[in-house]
């Protein structure tokens, strides 16, 4: 997914050559979550649905098979670069912060990842509810990022610590291009201000060793942010030690609390 930033700017774009590692990296983790999220009653054959920031497309494909020849998705993003469309699967450019919705009467709207990046991230929520259907349901997820992911096991205690300074880092630029880092925790409140009912949320995380798929998208992360962490004060053997560290099979991390929000329209 590329995000844009309240400066204009893309905090992960999609044009970047660690995009597709890190689609990968969130697919394998994500994917299965939201699709028991996506489950009956919420999705069934013949809807019409709306993925927004689809990223890669793996959940735009996977609603498309659930739905049926009967139904359609249309998948967004402000950078469509790895999306395709086929059969039921339809493809557009779309900044869901400044065009208006494109169509209305969704059965289904899914975002993940998509608004704590964005610094209106309240009027677009509002935005996508008014875009649903009588029945229709809206589906938010987000990584809730107001505490380091714990360190499980280490090679020694200073890179523990290393591990922490730099996912410090991190979040701390994050925020400077306009991220809500505990906005997971308010989506639940905001759908139900905005009228939603039967709202419910869970919350997932699990270890991932290191070398693994999960915590490759921690080095793929510091990456892609790189330029803003050494000018935060980083340096390049500590962004070097920490993607050693998270590659060393010695270490285990918890993941990024991954918190899953949906609730629906009144018929």
């Amino acid at each position: 997914m590329a995000t844009a930033t309240s400066d204009g700017t893309y905090t992960f774009d999609n044009g970047q050559p660690e995009a597709v590692p890190q689609m990968h990296a969130l697919e394998s983790f994500l994917d299965p979550i939201t699709t028991r999220r996506l489950a009956r009653p919420v999705l069934g054959p013949g809807a019409t649905c709306w993925e927004v920031g689809a990223g890669g497309g793996s959940m735009a494909r996977r609603i498309a098979r659930a739905i049926g020849d009967d139904g359609s998705v249309l998948a967004t993003d402000i950078d469509p670069t790895h999306l395709v469309a086929e059969g039921n699967l339809h493809v557009r450019r779309h900044d869901v912060r400044t065009e208006p919705p494109p169509g209305d009467a969704y059965d289904l709207i899914h975002a993940r990842l998509v608004l704590l990046h964005l610094p209106d991230r309240r009027r677009v929520l509002r935005t996508l509810t008014g875009t649903l259907a009588p029945g229709g349901w809206l589906v938010v997820e987000e990584f809730d990022c107001t505490a380091t992911p714990r360190v499980l096991t280490a090679p020694s205690d200073d890179a523990a610590k290393l591990f922490g300074q730099v996912m410090d880092a991190m979040m701390g630029v994050l925020e400077d291009h306009g991220a809500d880092l505990g906005w997971a925790q308010d989506v639940h409140t905001e759908m139900a201000l905005a009228g939603l009912t039967e709202v419910d949320t869970i919350t997932h995380s699990q270890s991932w060793a290191g070398g693994s798929t999960g915590t490759s998208l921690y080095e793929t992360n510091s990456r892609q942010l790189e330029p803003d962490l050494l000018a935060a004060g980083l340096s390049p053997n500590q962004l070097n030690a920490f993607r050693r560290l998270v590659r060393d099979p010695g270490f285990a991390v918890m993941s990024y609390h991954f918190v899953s929000t949906r609730g629906r329209l009144p018929e």
